[in-house]
Order: structure tokens, then sequence, then C-alpha cells
């Protein structure tokens, strides 16, 4: 029988059972090769307060089951889908991507993290050549800092874990600062902070590193306050430096793109010049070509032992930045 992982109640990870539905029309199913975690996200949702909650933020597998009116899919292709952690996965062929050759799962699924900060380089008022800066250095902030380098922008990455810094120099981003304190020379020269670090401080940091008119985009969750850091801090940083201060909601572009319909027209112009998926096509696309250096940055995990693995997580025990639990 599939097994899944279950959040049951407040930091409680289990393996469960469940059973497949028969397929409806437009989906395929297959088996799981690997899920990622979003270790931020699920330690998140594991201390609200609706119970269960089935987590998982990416997938690839293996199809084995392709419904009616499904085209150009065949069993035993590879797809990538925002994919909960269980041993099968069943998604509308729409909401799924085909692995470019040669592509491994275990770093197919870092596209969907790409994706978070993806949005930000599709909306952001800042041009390549400008100077952007990265704040916070985990999974996240590591995958934006590469995708404004791949962009075209001269990307400095902050973050106080020194664990962190040395990961993403080795990757290929040199220019990595412990705090906004030690890119002094930045200030007033940077086009666009994204914080990937949801903490206050790094916030007001960002606010006055910016240039007039420059933009702070919050990407990272606060997901619980860490500083007596006052609202009056940062409206002044933001007032008296013109900042453009705005959420980073990754979900704030269309799930797919579509083309120009002229009988709608009367609903405004209704074609989507980038969405979601558009991202994690392209995602996957720089990952197939190597773009992006993640050797030694993945952890291999069972799914066994959710309990033992989560624990491990909270407790800040696992180094690499990307856990990939293997399904095979």
């Amino acid at each position: 029988m599939p097994q899944e992982i279950l959040i049951s109640s407040k930091q409680t990870f289990e393996l469960g059972d469940y059973e497949d539905g028969p397929l409806e029309p437009g989906q395929i199913r297959g088996r799981t090769l690997c899920t990622l975690i979003s270790q931020g996200t699920e330690l998140g949702w594991a201390n609200g307060d609706v119970f269960p909650i089935r987590p998982g933020y990416a997938a690839v597998f293996e199809v084995t089951g392709v419904a009616q009116g499904v085209v150009g899919v065949s069993v035993g292709d590879r797809r990538f889908a925002m994919g909960q952690h269980r041993s099968t996965q069943t998604h509308n062929v729409q909401y799924t991507l085909a692995l470019p050759d040669g592509l491994s799962p275990d770093r197919a699924v870092l596209a969907r993290l790409m994706g978070v900060s993806m949005t930000s380089l599709m909306t952001t008022k800042a041009r390549p050549g400008d100077r952007v800066v990265i704040s916070g250095a985990g999974p996240v902030g590591f995958l934006a800092a590469h995708l404004f380098r791949i962009g075209g922008y001269r990307v400095t990455v902050v973050d106080p874990d020194p664990v962190r810094r040395t990961q993403i120099m080795r990757s290929g981003i040199a220019d990595c600062r412990a705090s906004v304190g030690d890119a002094s020379e930045l200030v007033g020269n940077v086009s666009l902070v994204v914080d990937c670090s949801g903490h206050e401080g790094a916030i007001i940091d960002a606010c006055r590193v910016v240039h007039k008119l420059g933009e702070v985009v919050m990407v990272g969750v606060p997901w619980k306050r860490a500083t007596e850091i006052s609202a009056h801090e940062l409206m002044q940083a933001v007032f008296f430096n013109l900042v453009t201060l705005r959420s980073g909601w990754e979900w704030e572009v269309s799930l797919h793109g579509r083309d120009f319909v002229w009988e709608e027209l009367l609903e405004g112009y209704n074609n989507a010049p980038h969405s979601i998926f558009g991202g994690f096509s392209r995602a996957l696309d720089w990952l197939s070509e190597g773009l992006i250096d993640s050797e030694g940055l993945i952890r291999h995990v069972r799914p066994d032992d959710p309990a033992s693995l989560y624990s491990e997580i909270s407790r800040r025990e696992i180094e690499e930045p990307f856990i990939v639990i293997d399904w095979t």
C-alpha cells in the first residue's frame, strides 16, 4: 500500500497509508522518485492549528498511468510537479512538466524553490547590471542569488552563518558578507534587496542600503518576532529613503501563461507574459544546463522515520541546504 508523510498534530510527523482512486480525465499518475522538503514552510505548518496536513513542495515521478484526454505523455516519462511527500503522484497533466534530458530527479526538484524568488525576478524594476543584495543564504536565498546572477545582475549575499556563506561561495557567488555593515560601500548603490530571511532587522538594513527609490522585496516568511525593533524605525527608513517595500508573494503571477483572447478584450489585456509554470520550466532548463552548482549541497534521506527527520531539521543538524526524500 502506498505511504505518505502526515503532520497529524502540532509538531507530530508520521508515515501513513493511503489508497489511490481511479484516474480522472486529464490526469496522470506515477511512482514517486523523490520529493523536496521546504524546511521553514513545513516546520511552520507543524506549528499551526489545523490538522492533519499532508506536506510537500516538489516531486519528480515516473509515469505509470495516463488518463483519457492526455496527449504527449507516455508511461515511463519523468515529470516534475508541486507534489506531496508520498510514494505515488497524481496530477492534472497541465500542472506537471517534463524533465529535460539528462537532468537527475534530485536536482530537478530544486526548480520548485527557484520558483519562490523567480516571481521577484519577473516583477522587479531593477534591470540586468544593477546591484542586487540577497539577504539570507538558506535554500531559497541560495537559489535566488543564482537566479539573479544568471539574469545578469551584480549579486551580493548577506548571511551571518559562516557555513552558508562558504557553501554559496563554493557554488560561484563570490561576494558574500556577514552583515550589511560589512558592505558599507554598497549603501546607496543597491537597486534591489531580496530578503529571504524573514528577519525584521534584515528588512530595516535593506531599506537603509538601497538607493533612493530602490526596492526591497520580502520573500522570507516572518514566522516569529526576532527583535524589539519598532515599526517607527522601519517607517523612517522607508519614508526618508523613498523605498518601495513590498511582498515577494510568489503567486503574484499566473499559474500559466496564455495567448491573447480577442473575445475577452473588454475584461482587459489578458495574456500573461510571465507565469509560475513558465518560471519552473526556465528553472529546469537552467538546472539542466549546469548553471547552478549544487554539488555536495543535497542531503538524501529516506521517508521511513519522519519524526526523527524533522526533529533533525528543527535542530538544524543537517548542514546541506537541500533535503531530498528518496522514495525509490
